[in-house]
């Protein structure tokens, strides 16, 4: 198996057409953590139907392409892939329900040498029904060990930079120990999520979290404490994931306020391990 780097960077991908209800909405929102105080009424307006409005970072999975990397035209080792870096643009607030088209396409190649890792980044467009554009969605994918086939050779982009201060805020949201089960019911069914012997098998006690669910329980800590819920004030978020959470773990989201937008980074309370890293956001 082997990358070929013009098969890969013209890549096409069919025309995604993807139809949820307010249903949908709010069970993303509940594998993301919300509605943990069942008494925040503002946290309430993505979790019941009364004046719902969907959480942000729901981009992530609507018109979602598949893992179209384990596809073999794509060249790649699909057992080495790990998703790196996640970031979502939003153009208006996302509708709570509705039916939406969405492309997909490679947009570079980066090949770090032979016998070292590959970086491939694609993005998502996604509209309405009638063209409207709604969400952009930019991922970097790392492929280890599969450089050296001759791809583009430039470097990733350089990511935030948390600056050496105290955050300036934190927060600390609780998950769940059946909180992949939920998340997965979005449309990520990955055994690893659910299986404790496929999670043994991956190297880890038991099932870990889905990574794009920690980037929501982060969202959220974003909406809460910057944007005081209100998804008109939230315009982008970006980060790098660095590891995994089990489910029922707490994670602390440190926020640290730049001229413009946010830098954030999240850690697991009880292991005091960084889980997610280099994040930004456009909010408040």
């Amino acid at each position: 198996m082997a990358i070929v780097y013009e098969t890969l960077k013209n890549r096409k991908f069919e025309e995604i057409v993807h139809t949820y209800t307010e249903r949908d909405t709010m069970l993303y929102a509940l594998g993301a953590g919300v509605g943990y105080d069942p008494m925040d009424e503002k946290a309430l307006n993505y979790v019941y139907e009364e004046n719902l409005s969907a959480l942000p970072t729901m981009a992530t999975v609507l018109a979602y392409p598949g893992f179209w990397l384990k596809e073999p035209d794509t060249g790649v080792d699909w057992t080495k892939v790990l998703h790196a870096d996640q970031e979502i643009i939003l153009h208006k607030p996302l509708p709570p329900a509705g039916t939406l088209k969405a492309t997909t396409k490679v947009d570079e190649v980066i090949d770090k040498g032979e016998g070292k890792g590959v970086f491939i980044y694609s993005s998502r467009t996604v509209t309405t029904e009638d063209g409207e554009p709604l969400c952009t969605l930019i991922q970097n994918t790392m492929v280890r060990g599969q450089g050296g086939f001759g791809g583009c050779t430039d470097r990733p982009p350089a990511s935030q930079v948390i600056p050496d201060t105290a955050p300036d805020i934190s927060c600390e949201l609780p998950t769940l120990l059946q909180a992949a089960l939920i998340y997965r019911l979005s449309g990520d069914y990955n055994p690893l999520h659910a299986d404790p012997a496929v999670a043994r098998k991956g190297g880890f006690d038991r099932p870990i979290l889905h990574g794009l669910c920690t980037f929501g329980v982060a969202g959220h800590a974003l909406l809460k404490t910057c944007c005081d819920y209100d998804v008109n004030t939230f315009r982008s978020m970006k980060a790098r994931f660095s590891a995994p959470v089990y489910p029922g773990e707490t994670i602390r989201t440190d926020i640290w306020k730049l001229d413009k937008g946010v830098a954030f980074r999240c850690t697991v309370v009880e292991r005091d391990l960084v889980v997610i890293d280099n994040g930004f956001a456009d909010v408040g």
